[in-house]
């Protein structure tokens, strides 16, 4: 590996080279992304157990310089290789679940059929075993006081990374991009469904103290009403709210700062790419008309950094696959990278 102190962010990126192009490895990088592979319980479009590989090959087609942080990525970026026994047991389980689905869909009782109580007892099987999975992964790098990213897949596989996040900095809070409010309890059965991971991280992780949501635009009534309930442990920004606001002359400014109001001194980004309107996410899993502008995001962002708070991990989750241009996968390459720099620019070594 060559000296990342020596390379040229301006050259043309080596494919040898790991993620962005940078000549990086697990040891001597400062930020570490773990690949997640599993989409086993998405409940429309599928694909994004494979979006790691696509988003690192669209990352070398970014330009490292980035204004706002300019050398951050001096600090050496790396990303683990997709482990290929998640990816098969995802699509096996993939498989599985969508007839499990397709089963409960016609209004089938499940405990009348023995094959369909075998497949759900294997799918919420497969789903403790991921978040196990990736809460050791986390873990490990954590303790090597490496700071920790997570790139999915679909949005259930955070879960683990939130634990291990939780034993490493103690209490903290997690804002939320997303479409959809995931505070299902056991969407369409599965236990650790992508609906469902929020509800799970507040009822699993007493160290999540608040969970703000911004962009939300689809969502159930129960769903609703667990917000509505949470004594203020939630507290959700609509979509709609946030745009009948600006057309009556609100800033974006005093929206965003409003939001990182909300939030703990620590703060966790969880984004679901799909919190973005379509045109950026053509090919996202669960897509919903509406949405946030990227730079209303990274503004957002920006304001987390300006309040003095500070930024303990991310995931990125919900990157489609499809088309002919991997339009999702270069979007998700540079959010990612952006991502990368906020969370070293918060934690300046000292």
């Amino acid at each position: 590996m060559l000296n990342i102190s020596n390379y040229d962010p301006n050259s043309v990126a080596n494919p040898n080279h790991n993620i962005f192009g940078l000549p990086t490895d697990e040891e001597s990088a400062r930020l570490v992304i773990v690949p997640v592979p599993w989409e086993v319980t998405v409940s429309y479009n599928a694909g994004t157990a494979r979006a790691a590989e696509a988003v690192f090959k669209a990352s070398f087609q970014v330009d490292l310089f980035d204004p706002e942080f300019p050398d951050t990525w001096q600090q050496g970026y790396y990303m683990r290789h997709s482990d290929k026994k998640i990816l098969m047991k995802s699509d096996y389980l993939r498989k599985e679940a969508e007839l499990f689905i397709d089963y409960i869909s016609k209004g089938e009782e499940v405990s009348a059929n023995q094959f369909m109580c075998k497949t759900l007892k294997e799918v919420n099987e497969g789903g403790v075993f991921l978040n196990n999975w990736v809460y050791e992964q986390t873990k490990e790098l954590l303790n090597k006081n490496k700071l920790v990213a997570l790139l999915g897949g679909d949005h259930s596989t955070p879960l683990g990374f939130f634990k291990a996040i939780g034993e490493k900095h103690g209490d903290f809070g997690i804002l939320q991009i997303d479409a959809h409010f995931d505070l299902r309890e056991a969407y369409e059965g599965f236990t650790y469904s992508h609906a469902s991971i929020m509800y799970n991280a507040l009822k699993e992780i007493p160290a999540i103290k608040k969970l703000v949501q911004a962009g939300i635009r689809d969502y159930g009534s129960d769903e609703y009403e667990e917000m509505k309930n949470s004594n203020g442990r939630i507290v959700t920004f609509f979509d709609k709210d946030m745009r009948n606001r600006q057309y009556e002359g609100a800033s974006w400014k005093s929206i965003a700062e409003e939001i990182v109001s909300q939030l703990p001194q620590s703060v966790y980004i969880s984004f679901d790419i799909d919190g973005l309107d379509r045109k950026y996410c053509p090919f996202t899993g669960t897509p919903v008309p509406g949405g946030f502008e990227l730079e209303q995001v990274y503004y957002l962002f920006s304001k987390i950094l300006a309040s003095g708070r500070k930024l303990i991990g991310f995931d990125l989750n919900e990157v489609g696959i499809g088309g002919d241009t991997d339009w999702d996968a270069n979007v998700g390459a540079r959010v990612l990278y952006k991502m990368c720099n906020l969370l070293v620019a918060s934690n300046p070594v000292t």
